[in-house]
């Protein structure tokens, strides 16, 4: 019989608003069953420290300007981590084999080779005594690959189990959005890459313009007016920029400052239409190459819930497109991150590869995490 572990699965994502925890069991291959999804939202010191250096970092010169300041945080985000393990392994009466500690993600540019995520996975050790998989996201930029997206083998492994008609787009709408491209389940035929702003550019205007965080469920958008001209002006800018990169982005590869003369419901609905624009317009570039076929796109992601930025995608794709929230299978969409590391952590600990040429751009397939153990 093939071994199976628990592992528990910790993701902060681009938005830097909490941690989502995650336990499941796996062989790290066909079989996986899920046993518990909380989230844990940072506290406003920790939220307020990340998006602070976040503005700070343009560049990665400026990583070593602000490397006590980074120290610091990184301290506290591991100390938070730490306490949600805790809780997650006493509240869900589970023996842990593993954690995958993803960290928060300060810098990210494929292009130097460099990815930055916030998390010192000795010191998580030193609280769980656990075996701490972290830095995933090295090796494959060693290896030529871009380091993101590293879910579309669990995407694949989601789809298989649920059974669900091929062929398919995962499209998930983060910070950044990206894309798993499914059309049949050969681990080498799976492509995906970021695609474009999700949730970043619209986050960012919120909180520089107003005491909120987000746009909750793309109201703000609908009492805007879109700016026109500013959306092409900027559509231009921002397709020459992705001829630089081929597989990943950062939020850092946009800004909101072509916004600045707006008000705060003009700027949202301006940011929201450019970010449907986008993400349109890459998936009908993406999909339509394969015109005989009928594309099912299964949303997943904090911004599937912005109901006005999904109708705006919609309008700016294809008809014969059928979006589908992927909620509707049974499948929580707001834990497929925090899942997905859980994942590639006993995969890390097998030694079993996590990222492919047509996944990150990779020269071959690659192992991925660094393992912290007794």
């Amino acid at each position: 019989m093939t071994l199976e572990y628990k592992s528990l699965g910790l993701m902060s994502g681009t938005s830097g608003d909490g941690v989502d925890a995650s336990i499941i069991q796996s062989d790290g291959e066909t079989r996986y069953n899920i046993i518990y999804n909380k989230y844990f939202q940072y506290n406003s010191n920790i939220f307020e420290k990340i998006h602070l250096l976040k503005d700070k970092i343009l560049n990665s010169k400026d990583l070593k300007n602000t490397h006590n300041e980074l120290q610091i945080l990184e301290r506290e985000i591991t100390i938070f981590h730490a306490k949600v393990s805790q809780e997650v392994i006493q509240d869900s009466k589970q023996n842990i084999d593993l954690v995958g500690f993803h960290g928060q993600t300060i810098f990210h540019n494929s292009i130097e080779k460099i990815s930055k995520q916030l998390g010192d996975a000795k010191l998580l050790y030193e609280f769980l005594k656990k075996p701490i998989i972290y830095n995933f996201r090295k090796n494959d930029l060693t290896n030529g690959g871009e380091g993101a997206p590293l879910a579309p083998i669990f995407h694949r492994l989601i789809v298989e189990r649920h059974k669900i008609k091929l062929p398919l787009c995962i499209l998930n709408i983060g910070g950044i959005s990206n894309v798993t491209i499914i059309e049949n389940l050969n681990l080498y035929d799976l492509k995906s890459e970021d695609i474009g702003p999700g949730n970043c550019l619209i986050d960012e205007w919120i909180r520089k313009n107003s005491k909120q965080k987000y746009d909750k469920n793309g109201e703000l958008a609908t009492q805007g007016k879109i700016n026109k001209i500013i959306i092409e002006q900027v559509q231009e800018l921002y397709l020459n920029r992705k001829k630089k990169y081929s597989k990943s982005l950062d939020i850092k590869d946009f800004d909101v400052s072509f916004a600045r003369s707006l008000s705060l419901e003009d700027g949202t609905a301006t940011l929201t239409e450019f970010t449907a624009k986008i993400i349109g317009s890459a998936l009908i570039e993406l999909l339509n190459k394969k015109k005989d076929l009928q594309w099912k796109i299964l949303v997943c992601g904090g911004g599937r819930k912005n109901q006005t930025l999904l109708n705006k995608i919609k309008q700016n794709t294809s008809s014969d497109f059928l979006f589908k929230n992927i909620d509707d299978y049974n499948i929580d969409g707001d834990f497929i991150e925090s899942q997905a590391f859980a994942y590639l952590a006993i995969r890390s600990y097998l030694n079993l590869p996590i990222s492919f040429p047509k996944t990150t751009g990779c020269n071959k397939p690659c192992t991925g995490g660094e393992i912290i153990k007794n």
